[in-house]
């Protein structure tokens, strides 16, 4: 699996240097020395990594990625880069958010393996976590909270939700969601249109924007609430 990182560091030499590193070790790479422009780019593209330095132009490292923390969009682990050395420092990092410290000047190497146990730690923390805007499902635990506020879900309420976070942005069609509920032998057509306005009630009412998309003639979908 090849894996997408973003470098954002204003220092075009170990800016270059870090990017064709990472290019030789099989990362496909984007580059930008602007925390604002960065930010611009997590919104538009997807990366499993951000490698970030702590003094930029247009926003700061610890900004940023407090800011990417407080969208909680989704999961993106930080990696920050500083040349400051101090223990105030590096916890102002831990504190917004931030996987990992790394302190300039460094080696290419230590930054490859940093990255890698980085990755590593991410992928078995959050395979179990679904996220669709500021709703977020945690298979393991077996909860849901939509702006940080936890949902009380029903058993048939979860299993439809579940599938409609895992077809998301797509239409999940009346048959799917009845099979998922009952099987080969679903009863009247009106129960699952029952058991769609209890989950709509624990998940739309208390917020001001409806998440459950009815799509008429075929099924439902989620459409992400990020306001």
């Amino acid at each position: 699996m090849t894996h997408s990182v973003l470098i954002v560091e204003d220092n075009r030499d170990i800016l270059a240097s870090i990017v064709d590193y990472l290019e030789l070790k099989g990362f496909e790479v984007d580059a930008i020395d602007n925390g604002q422009a960065a930010l611009g780019l997590i919104q538009q593209n997807h990366y499993d990594l951000v490698v970030l330095d702590l003094g930029l132009p247009g926003m700061d490292g610890l900004t940023l990625c407090q800011q990417l923390r407080e969208r909680d969009r989704n999961p993106l682990p930080v990696i920050m880069l500083t040349a400051r050395d101090t223990l105030e420092d590096r916890l102002r990092g831990f504190e917004v958010g931030t996987d990992d410290y790394l302190v300039k000047p460094f080696a290419l190497p230590e930054l490859y393996e940093r990255i890698k146990a980085v990755l590593k730690r991410a992928t078995r923390s959050y395979e179990h976590r679904l996220v669709v805007g500021k709703l977020t499902m945690d298979t393991e635990k077996r909860q849901v909270t939509r702006n940080g506020q936890l949902l009380k879900l029903d058993r048939k309420g979860y299993v439809l939700l579940e599938l409609l976070i895992k077809h998301w942005p797509g239409v999940v069609s009346h048959q799917q969601l009845s099979y998922a509920l009952w099987g080969d032998e679903p009863p009247d057509s009106g129960a699952l249109k029952s058991h769609i306005y209890r989950l709509r009630q624990m998940l739309d009412q208390p917020f001001n924007t409806p998440m459950i998309h009815n799509v008429p003639g075929t099924g439902y979908k989620l459409v992400a609430d990020d306001n």
